[in-house]
């Protein structure tokens, strides 16, 4: 009897119009995923072309975050409002113009405001692809929706950085948005066909929480300030900073404090307090800090540590993004063979390793070992997607999952945002502590750096003997202020490597938190 119901289950049937509407959702995902990233290997090129810094070409990635990150939680409540197809419709739609206008951006701030209404539009496209999978799909079908859902979100990411430094070396970054426009009007055949029109509720617009709504959108907003400018600012010692501060503290209060006590909130924060659904969203949240964090950060270190190429970067992503392909289907099974808790264990674990694999990055520390480390965590990170998404929402009722979709999804790109700005401002400040201690090491008194500069003198004399005039040229006075030179610059290195070493070795840490809270999730008891 249960063999049968269970065979019964496993092929239960799903019309073509559900499953174009799934495959559509998780379409637009991949699209929305894709572009937090696909600027990543094109960063040195786009800052170089706007006139832009290393910190304020995080903002391109974090702008569009941010904007995902105030419009994800609201995703629920617009479909309440609107209906799932209208809200698809207009996000799709709105994504696409603003792709088209970050193509064409002429200054840095236009790219960072372009990229945020391009985030704003496109962030709700994510929950809605993981809400379509749970309400159109029968239960026995969401390991697989998860795993598509998986492939949106992992492949994406490595899909991005491949993508875009190939177009980048090939046309110009430019033509990074440009790509945005067949896949964006393909998406909005698909949901105009399978998605059916309901009918719009504009009374619930008076009824709207329009205290929480505004407050969570100044509390993030004001909160990312404060990460991304902290750094340059020297955090607290500046007022502005610290304005910011107490306007992201009581923005967010007020937030949380209206959500808990109205009686239809438009995202319902008392979820967190259900036992699977809590733990699984702090994981999500470390998960999403260290995944978008190292997706950043390996585009970065190639160029600047490594002399790559935008299109060299790209090729070193495409193992990254085909391993997490591969094992977004093979995990389902995986996970029937064993359990979904299992699969969040080892997945954790692969991704901690992965990041420790880079913890001791030096000038040879090229593809040869960055790319390993990507394909360990990238088997690491399928597992995690596919299998924490089902435990997440199992036992949740089906009049509770858009609020549990927009909530996942926001923890997520939470995680996302904040992971960033303290990743690239861990960079920043343990590259100058390391660059002083060792400066601290190179003075007259040190015989292995005496040794160093006589060598070095020597091999630029013996290359100018008899060419004093050249030597003269160079504007650096003599073979000594040469040798100098070199060795700063070999300092800058040598301390660029240990910041991105600790910043990975700082993940793996994460990382390794997450598998052990993995083992207080409660698996579902199996009827006999």
């Amino acid at each position: 009897m249960s063999t049968t119901a269970s065979a019964s289950r496993a092929h239960d049937p799903v019309s073509l119009r559900a499953w174009v509407a799934v495959l559509g959702g998780v379409f637009g995902c991949f699209m929305a995923g894709m572009n937090v990233h696909v600027t990543n290997a094109s960063l040195p090129d786009i800052r170089g072309s706007l006139g832009a810094s290393f910190e304020e070409g995080s903002w391109i990635t974090t702008a569009y975050l941010v904007a995902e990150i105030i419009v994800i939680p609201l995703t629920g409540w617009l479909v309440r409002v609107f209906s799932i197809r209208r809200v698809m419709l207009v996000g799709t739609s709105g994504f696409l113009v603003f792709s088209l206008v970050c193509s064409i951006a002429p200054t840095i701030d236009a790219m960072i405001a372009a990229r945020a209404f391009q985030g704003a539009f496109g962030g709700v496209l994510i929950p809605l692809s993981f809400q379509l999978i749970v309400t159109e799909l029968p239960a026995s079908r969401h390991p697989l929706g998860m795993a598509l859902f998986a492939v949106a979100n992992n492949v994406a990411q490595a899909a991005g950085p491949s993508l875009g430094g190939w177009l980048t070396d090939m046309y110009s970054w430019r033509w990074i948005f440009y790509l945005q426009i067949p896949p964006a009007l393909v998406l909005l055949g698909a949901i105009g066909w399978a998605i059916k029109p309901e009918p719009v509720h504009l009374d619930r617009l008076r009824k709207a929480d329009w205290l929480g709504i505004t407050s969570m959108a100044i509390g993030l907003s004001a909160l990312q300030i404060v990460l991304e400018e902290g750094g340059r600012k020297d955090w607290f010692g500046s007022s502005f900073i610290t304005e910011m501060f107490v306007v992201a503290l009581v923005g967010l209060s007020v937030f949380v404090i209206a959500q808990l006590h109205r009686d239809e909130p438009f995202i319902n924060l008392k979820l967190l307090g259900r036992y699977n659904f809590g733990i699984a969203s702090l994981m999500q949240f470390l998960f999403g800090g260290v995944v978008f964090a190292v997706v950043f950060l390996v585009p970065n270190y190639f160029a600047e540590l490594q002399g790559y190429s935008a299109r060299d970067i790209g090729v070193m992503m495409v193992p990254y993004g085909l391993v997490q392909f591969v094992m977004s289907f093979l995990t389902p099974p995986l996970m029937r063979r064993t359990s979904a808790r299992t699969a969040i264990i080892v997945g954790f674990t692969l991704v901690a390793i992965g990041c420790l694999m880079n913890i001791h990055l030096d000038v040879n520390a090229s593809a040869n070992v960055v790319v390993p480390s990507l394909i360990v965590r990238g088997i690491g990170q399928s597992l995690v997607v596919v299998a924490l998404g089902v435990m997440a929402v199992d036992g949740i009722e089906k009049s509770q999952l858009g609020s549990a979709s927009g909530l996942f999804s926001m923890v997520r790109n939470l995680g996302g945002a904040i992971g960033i700005a303290i990743a690239s401002q861990i960079v920043v400040e343990r590259e100058k502590m390391h660059a002083s201690r060792i400066g601290e090491a190179i003075t007259p008194f040190n015989g292995a750096y005496r040794e160093r500069m006589i060598d070095m003198v020597r091999t630029l004399t013996r290359g100018y003997v008899g060419r004093a005039d050249a030597l003269a040229s160079t504007g650096l006075g003599g073979t000594r202020e040469v040798a100098l030179g070199v060795i700063d610059k070999v300092i800058g290195r040598e301390a660029l490597l240990m910041a991105y070493s600790d910043t990975f070795l700082l993940a793996g840490i994460a990382m390794l938190g997450c598998t052990l809270a993995a083992f207080a999730l409660r698996g579902r008891k199996k009827s006999g």
